[in-house]
C-alpha cells in the first residue's frame, strides 16, 4: 500500500479492510475492536490500533448508523445565522440533544427556499434521527404536504397552522404590544411602524400588536412605512424616506420590526446634525441582536428567548424520535420581553 493511500491524501481514504490486511485479522475482528472491544483479546485490540493509528483510518459513523437503522445525530436547519437569534437557538438545541446522547449538525439556508429544500433533503438522505427545521417564513411549510417523508421534524420560530408538526414560537403580538406601550409609556405619542414586508406572518403580527397598544391611548397614532426586507439598509431606506416626505420629521416614537432595521434608521438619522435619538425619536428594535447592545446608540428591544426555543424543540424532537410524543401535535408559544436602552432612554440608561 503506498504512502499516499495510507496518510488519505493520494487514493482514496483507508477502509476497514486496510486495517484488517494490516494487523492481520479478519474484518469482523477490526469491527469488534472498534464497537465491542470486550470480545477481542488485548493483545489483539493493540495491534489493531497500531494498524488504524499507521494508517490513519477514520471509521464512518454515518454509515455505520446506516446499517444499524439507527442515527445519533439530529439535523437543524436555519433560515439565517447571520442572525444571532439562530445562532442562540442554536445553542439551546445543542445543550439538549447532548444530553440525549446525540450530535447536532447545523445547515444554513442563508435566506434562500432552495437551499432550505436542499439541506432538508440532504439530512433526510443521510437517515438522521430528526430534524428541528427553523424555516423561511414563506407558504412553504403549509403547502408541503410533508417536509420530510419518515424523518421525525419539529419547528422553531414557526407555527405549523395545520397542525402537521409541532414546534415551539415567540408570541410576536405580545412583543410588538410591549416595544409600542414603552414608547407610549414614554410620553410618545406620534408613532410610526417600520417593517416589512407585512406577508411576512411574523412582521404583519409584530404590527397587530402595535396597532392593539396605541389604540389604548387616545391621542396616539400609529403610522407605516413597508419596508422591503429587515435588513441595515431597509432601515435606511425607511429613514430618508421619512426625512424626504417630512421635515422637521412629525413623528416621535419608532417600533421598527428588527433590530437591524433601527440600527439603519438610527444611523440615518446621526446623519442629522440636529437630529437627536432619543430626544426626537424613541427608538425601539426586535430580536435582541447581540449587537445592538453595542452599537453607538444602544437600541432598545424586543428580545426573543431563542436558547429556550432551540432547548424545548430539541426536548420535542427528542420525544418524537423516541415515540414517546403525544399523539397530537402541539405548539409551545412563549413570551417575549423588553430590554429598553439609550435609544428610547437616552441618558437614563446605563450600560451596566
Amino acid at each position: 500500500m503506498s504512502d499516499a493511500t495510507r496518510k488519505g491524501t493520494g487514493r482514496a481514504q483507508p477502509s476497514m479492510s486496510d486495517v484488517a490486511k494490516l494487523a492481520g485479522v479478519a474484518i469482523g475482528t477490526v469491527s469488534n475492536t472498534l464497537n465491542s472491544p470486550e470480545k477481542v483479546t488485548e493483545a489483539t485490540r493493540r495491534r489493531v490500533m497500531a494498524a488504524i493509528a499507521e494508517l490513519g483510518f477514520v471509521r464512518n459513523d454515518a454509515a455505520r448508523s446506516l446499517a444499524a437503522g439507527t442515527s445519533t445525530t439530529v439535523g437543524l436547519v436555519v433560515a439565517d445565522l447571520g442572525n444571532s437569534f439562530f445562532v442562540d437557538i442554536a445553542r439551546g438545541a445543542e445543550a439538549t440533544v447532548r444530553q440525549h446522547g446525540m450530535n447536532l449538525l447545523i445547515a444554513n439556508s442563508d435566506v434562500d427556499l432552495a437551499k432550505q429544500s436542499n439541506n432538508l433533503a440532504v439530512f433526510e438522505q443521510a437517515r438522521v434521527a430528526g430534524v428541528l427545521l427553523a424555516p423561511l417564513d414563506t407558504p412553504f411549510v403549509e403547502v408541503s404536504a410533508r417536509l420530510t417523508s419518515n424523518t421525525p421534524l419539529v419547528l422553531v420560530n414557526y407555527e405549523s397552522r395545520r397542525k402537521l408538526y409541532s414546534g415551539v414560537v415567540v408570541d410576536e403580538r405580545r412583543g410588538g404590544f410591549l416595544a409600542a406601550r414603552h414608547v407610549l409609556d414614554l410620553g410618545r405619542r406620534r408613532l410610526l411602524f417600520v417593517g416589512g414586508p407585512l406577508s411576512l406572518r411574523a412582521v404583519a403580527e409584530r404590527y397587530e400588536g402595535a396597532q392593539r397598544a396605541v389604540a389604548d391611548v387616545a391621542d396616539a397614532t400609529l403610522d407605516l412605512v413597508e419596508t422591503h426586507g429587515q435588513n441595515i439598509r431597509h432601515g435606511k431606506q425607511a429613514a430618508r424616506e421619512l426625512v424626504a416626505r417630512s421635515n422637521p420629521i412629525a413623528i416621535d416614537g419608532i417600533v421598527a420590526a428588527s433590530d437591524l432595521l433601527a440600527i439603519g434608521v438610527i444611523q440615518v438619522f446621526d446623519e442629522l446634525a440636529d437630529f437627536d435619538v432619543p430626544g426626537d425619536v424613541a427608538i425601539v428594535g426586535y430580536d435582541n441582536n447581540h449587537f445592538a447592545s453595542e452599537s453607538n446608540v444602544p437600541v432598545s428591544t424586543v428580545s426573543q428567548p431563542g436558547e429556550e426555543m432551540g432547548r424545548l424543540a430539541a426536548e420535542l424532537l427528542c420525544e418524537e424520535i423516541a415515540g414517546t410524543a403525544a399523539r397530537d401535535k402541539q405548539t409551545v408559544v412563549l413570551q417575549p420581553h423588553l430590554l429598553p436602552r439609550r435609544s428610547s432612554l437616552g441618558d437614563a440608561w446605563r450600560r451596566d
